[in-house]
Formats: C-alpha cells, sequence, structure tokens
C-alpha cells in the first residue's frame, strides 16, 4: 500500500500481527523492499513481530524525484575524495524522517529497526537522531562513513558506476547478475534459477536508475556519521560478513566498537547479500536484539 509519510509518497508492506512488536526493515542503495526475502520476513512474523518494509524514497513504488535531475557521480566523488562539500537534493537524514514518517501514519510510538547497508546508515540517523522511537537496532552489513575505513576494490567501484548495455529487462538482469557475482556471498552462493527469479521480479516491479544515482549522492554528502554513534542508546547488533567486498568487515566492527553496548556477528564466507541458508541466523539475531529492549 501507498501512504502519506514525510511529506511524501511511500510504499509500504505491513505484514504480521496487529498487536505484534513492531519491526522495520529499511533497504539498501537502490533496492526495493522486496529485496527483504520472503522466507526472513515469515521467520520474523512466526516470532510475532508486526514487520513493516518499505520502498526508500526515489527508488521502487515510492516517490521519485526525477524533477531534481540525474548527478554528476565521478565530480561528486572527486570532491569527496578532495574532501570538499558534496551537495545532494536530499540527505540521509530526509530518508529517516521518512521511516518516522511511516510509523507516524501507522500509529506506531516506536519500533525496533533493522537496516541493511544503506539502510543501516538510515538506522544509525534513527538511533542518534529519533532515539524515542527506537526499541532496538540491528545493523547489517553497514559502516558509520568513517573515512579511515576500507572500501571497495576497483572492480566493485567500477561495477557500482557501470550501467546495463541496454534499458531492456534481459539486459538489466545480467548487469545486475555480474554486480552480485562480485559483491555477494562466496560462502554462500545463491541457486542461479533464484538469483535470476528474484533480481527479474524486482527489475520488472521497478527499474529508476536515476533514483539509485540520487540515493548515492547522499550517501556521499552525509559524511562520517561516527561523531554521533555514542548517542545510540537502543540495544544494537551489528551483523556482517567478513567476505563483504563492497563494505569491508572492518567497518562492522567499527560500529561495535563505537556504539556502547554493541553486539558483534561477524559471519565467514558472507559477503554484501541475504544469503538464503543464513536467514534463520538473522531472525535469530534481530530477535534476540529485540528481546534486550525489553523490560
Amino acid at each position: 500500500m501507498r501512504i502519506a509519510a514525510n511529506g511524501i509518497s511511500i510504499e509500504v508492506q505491513d505484514e504480521g500481527p496487529a498487536g505484534g512488536e513492531p519491526l522495520v526493515l529499511v533497504m539498501g542503495l537502490g533496492m526495493q523492499l522486496i529485496a527483504w526475502p520472503d522466507e526472513l520476513v515469515r521467520a520474523l512474523v512466526a516470532r510475532g513481530f508486526r514487520v513493516v518494509r518499505l520502498d526508500n524514497r526515489d527508488i521502487g513504488l515510492s516517490q521519485h524525484f526525477d524533477e531534481l535531475g540525474v548527478p554528476n557521480l565521478a565530480w561528486m566523488a572527486m570532491r569527496w575524495a578532495l574532501r570538499l562539500p558534496v551537495h545532494a537534493p536530499y540527505r540521509m537524514a530526509d530518508m529517516a524522517r521518512d521511516v518516522i514518517g511511516v510509523l507516524d501514519t501507522l500509529g506506531i510510538p516506536s519500533a525496533h529497526v533493522c537496516g541493511a547497508s544503506m539502510g543501516g546508515m538510515i538506522a544509525q540517523h534513527l538511533g542518534f537522531g529519533h532515539a524515542d522511537r527506537v526499541r532496538s537496532l540491528t545493523l547489517m552489513m553497514t559502516t558509520s562513513g568513517a573515512r579511515a575505513l576500507p572500501g571497495p576494490g576497483p572492480a566493485v567501484r567500477h561495477a557500482m558506476l557501470a550501467r546495463p548495455a541496454s534499458p531492456r529487462p534481459d539486459d538489466v538482469v545480467a548487469h545486475l547478475t555480474r554486480l552480485m557475482a562480485l559483491i555477494g556471498s562466496p560462502g554462500y552462493r545463491p541457486d542461479p534459477e533464484r538469483l535470476q527469479q528474484r533480481l527479474r521480479a524486482s527489475v520488472q516491479r521497478s527499474w529508476h536508475p536515476a533514483g539509485t544515482a540520487r540515493q548515492l549522492l547522499a550517501i556521499l554528502a552525509d559524511g562520517d556519521r561516527s561523531p554521533m554513534l555514542s548517542r545510540i542508546t537502543a540495544p544494537t547488533s551489528v551483523i556482517h560478513g567478513e567476505a563483504d567486498a563492497l563494505v569491508p568487515v572492518a567497518a562492522g566492527r567499527d560500529l561495535v566498537r563505537r556504539i556502547a553496548g554493541a553486539q558483534g556477528d561477524f559471519i565467514p564466507g558472507m559477503g554484501h547479500d541475504l544469503p538464503l541458508e543464513l536467514l534463520p541466523r538473522f531472525a535469530e539475531r534481530i530477535a534476540e536484539t529485540a528481546a534486550r529492549a525489553r523490560p
């Protein structure tokens, strides 16, 4: 369903018992709410959670911002590298306020939050900027943005900025398949047919690269969140793959050091994806983190 939140239109899926503990799942760069595997959602609902998924602004079926133009990412990345200001049409803090707007519209005073990749950056903003609305935080394969942390290698950076051969669905799926081969989990390779089905479903639902570019610009403009992490008081867990080629595991270990009481789950063989074999482990970790928030 599409709802009004923070003054814009946001696509939401709300599943599980109405009286269950609310849990918001926030997905990463260019990824839609369907990137959260249904198996994970069912496992969380079975644990009694009311699971709310959303398409972040500018992606999926949520409101797009094409009137803001397509950024020159190469130029903005150079400005970031030179420590010059990076100007974005919206920021991570705006995307965090979108999540708060979703909670407001659904009548949810506070919720557990799980964010993956860019969604984990949004979750950090929720944790230190909206502490009264966050019961617990699970941060998956994400980073504080501290400049001293290692980043992706040249092959991954090139793949992230590359474009499909054409907008045809087959070419887009082929492009995404090549990207996932680079950043996915080497210890948990997906079933090729399942991967193709999921990627094709995503492309058919919405393919909006201009929105992804603006989201990436928002990440660059957000900079280093580490000075604010000490303000996070919610029980926090960090899940990170030791084989993550996009956001190296040092970023996850850095979050555990910076957030008081944070617990880390660092998984050998896991990259920058949500392997089917690890979904029960993720569900258990999210539930354990939520339990730490209860009296």
